[in-house]
């Protein structure tokens, strides 16, 4: 069995104890393809790169500034100006809708009698000449015709005149350095005239019929104006150039496993940033000489996303930790680590993906084979994730105590037959202790774009279901639905609400409360604002709740800071004392239920709910189905009667997709 996937093998030749020829061969097992791999895992790096760095550019254009590279070459040109010559000639064409222009007066001296306009301006031009006037008469012979018209010669429209110049001079380049090759390519010819062709019908609009540009001038017409920033964002991707450096375009093929690692991150990016929005990247920098790719061993890499669909921030770490996180032992630092910031959780959830481009070929008659049947991962690579979850902590700042941070960890390994591997222990180990190996090369990615959306999707509670717990930990299940500490009350009319927030205090008939047993393990008191007595948009449903303080069974009457009903002054209620009213960030709608008397809830429940019909869910089948319908759209729980507190159960809980 091959305990290396790749190793060397060295002969040496030596006469009289001097080597005189050395020969070294680099084996690799049969299935694994290094060289396919090598050409197209380093194309896809450099599509994912220039992907990256045009992104790159067009965020951040108008914060760049105007020093151009010195060595640019026309191959360099040519291809970013093939990216956007279509966006560059919509610019131009939406300008001519709208060009910029400048009023602009000329003044002619004519005859008094066929003057149309006459300025103010006259004044002083009549009192320096008097000879304009007619001796022994008021009126001048000739004045001054002032006319306004439209100027479209201005720096903006001479700067675009100057950028179609300077790029179909540097075609006229491109195609001589073409043609003079002995067997030119018809067709980059073919493009480049086409090109010209369209530059020069440009050229023709009336309002670049303009002087010629002494100086750039930035000006916010140039920076914000439509069309004109397009094309200013353009002269700058084209000025600037690619000059992408770093050592991951230094690789031979002997880094293979170097490069298989920036690939694992680069497609990870790539696989996220189809579905989700990216906030903010450092993998690609800018300076005066160009841009630089800062991905290598010895530095670190973060993207950071955000899902459109419900605003959660995602980010992807390489060759670093989160912030936080350290270890206690030895140092650990995995390849990359994604962190997931999950609404409704105060903690985020970490996962670590490791790359490793070794294969343990499972060739007949190996221990390998007989205990896996099948080609997969190294096992000493499992047990580094295992390593990687249990040494990788979390310190709170609060008490000091250690936590694992990392919820589940994966190998990444070269190998093309996803629905093979679906029958690998190290796969289905995913399911049982998180913790397992995914297929992932160019053409096999289908295995990794599933986990990710998984683990993406997964509610917080699902997510910490996932890893592998210590025992006794049955009590992280315990009170988030059984321990209702959390008294809704409803509210007569409005002049109730305001006394229960002035004193601070609420107050409700003893005979409501069913089970006096549930007075001591209630917590906190929350009111409900019904439809028939609160009236306008905004004033319905749960906005107040508060800790209680204190409470006691009084008479009515001896509540008084609201008057009694007639008839209800021997009455015993219950009397709340409230430490201090909070307001809900976003109240819980009524949803087209009520409560009649009161309702009983966790504070699980009540922190997390939408709906007042939320509030009744009791039993760990439909919170777990409630909770994984809140992460695909908004949850409708339906139940058997209108009002919360009299439903006996559930009848349906319906998702509308976001």
């Amino acid at each position: 069995m091959l305990k290396r996937p790749i190793y060397l093998s060295e002969l040496e030749l030596r006469l009289h104890g001097e080597v005189i020829f050395k020969l070294q061969l680099e084996v690799f097992p049969f299935k694994m393809d290094y060289k396919r791999d090598y050409e197209v895992i380093l194309r896809e790096v450099n599509e994912q790169i220039y992907n990256l760095s045009f992104d790159f550019l067009r965020k951040t254009f108008h914060l760049t500034g105007l020093r151009e590279t010195r060595h640019q070459s026309v191959t360099e040109f040519f291809t970013i100006l093939q990216q956007v010559f279509g966006q560059l000639t919509q610019g131009i064409d939406r300008i001519k809708n709208t060009p910029h222009y400048k009023m602009r007066r000329e003044s002619h001296l004519v005859e008094a009698s066929r003057a149309k306009r006459v300025g103010k301006e006259n004044i002083a031009f009549l009192r320096k000449r008097p000879e304009l006037f007619v001796p022994g008469q008021e009126l001048p012979t000739h004045v001054l015709e002032t006319r306004r018209y439209m100027d479209f010669d201005t720096a903006e429209n001479r700067f675009i005149r100057w950028v179609l110049l300077r790029i179909t001079s540097k075609l006229k380049e491109l195609r001589s350095y073409v043609a003079k090759k002995g067997t030119a390519d018809p067709v980059l010819l073919k493009k480049i005239d086409v090109m010209r062709s369209q530059l020069q019908r440009l050229l023709q609009q009336d309002f670049l019929q303009v002087g010629d540009m002494k100086q750039v001038s930035i000006t916010l017409v140039l920076q914000m104006a439509p069309g004109y920033r397009e094309v200013y964002g353009i002269y700058l991707l084209l000025m600037k150039g690619l000059s992408i450096q770093g050592d991951l375009f230094r690789l031979s093929m002997k880094d293979l496993a170097q490069l298989y690692e920036y690939w694992c991150f680069l497609k990870i990016h790539d696989l996220m940033r189809r579905k989700y929005e990216l906030v903010s990247q450092d993998l690609i920098k800018v300076n005066r000489t160009g841009l630089f790719v800062t991905l290598d061993r010895g530095r670190k890499a973060k993207m950071v996303y955000r899902n459109p669909r419900n605003g959660e921030v995602f980010t992807l770490y390489y060759n670093s930790l989160p912030q936080g996180d350290s270890h206690s032992t030895l140092a650990q630092r995995p390849d990359n680590v994604l962190t997931l910031k999950k609404n409704d959780a105060a903690i985020e959830y970490k996962y670590i993906f490791d790359a490793k481009y070794r294969l343990n070929p499972a060739y007949e008659g190996t221990p390998y084979w007989k205990k896996y049947k099948q080609p997969g991962p190294e096992e000493d690579d499992i047990n580094t994730m295992h390593r990687y979850r249990d040494a990788i902590v979390y310190q709170d700042q609060r008490n000091g105590e250690y936590e694992r941070s990392m919820f589940g960890a994966y190998v990444l390994f070269p190998y093309p037959d996803e629905a093979k591997f679906r029958e690998h222990p190290f796969y289905k180990s995913i399911q049982l202790v998180n913790i397992g190996a995914i297929p992932f090369l160019p053409n096999t990615t289908n295995l990794m774009d599933q986990l990710l959306e998984e683990i993406i999707q997964d509610s917080p509670e699902k997510a910490y279901e996932r890893s592998t717990r210590p025992r006794g930990t049955k009590e992280y299940y315990y009170n988030k639905f059984a321990g209702k500490n959390v008294l809704v009350g409803s509210l007569r009319e409005p002049s109730q609400l305001e006394m229960a927030l002035k004193h601070q205090f609420y107050h409700m008939p003893l005979k409501n409360i069913a089970d006096h047993k549930l007075l001591t393990q209630i917590e906190y008191i929350a009111m409900c604002q019904s439809r028939k007595k609160f009236h306008g948009p905004g004033n319905t449903g749960i906005h107040w709740f508060g800790r209680i303080l204190d409470w006691k069974v009084v008479r009515r009457r001896e509540i008084t800071e609201r008057p009694a009903r007639p008839g209800t002054e021997e009455e015993l209620y219950v009397k709340f004392t409230i430490e201090r009213w909070e307001r809900r960030g976003r109240p819980i709608a009524l949803g087209g239920q009520g409560i009649y008397t009161c309702l009983y809830t966790s504070k699980y429940m009540f922190d997390r709910a939408s709906e007042i019909a939320e509030l009744k869910l009791e039993n760990e089948e439909d919170l777990r189905e409630w909770r994984e319908a809140r992460r695909l759209g908004k949850v409708k729980v339906q139940l058997d009667h209108t009002d919360v507190d009299l439903a006996e159960k559930v009848v349906g809980i319906r998702v509308n997709p976001l």
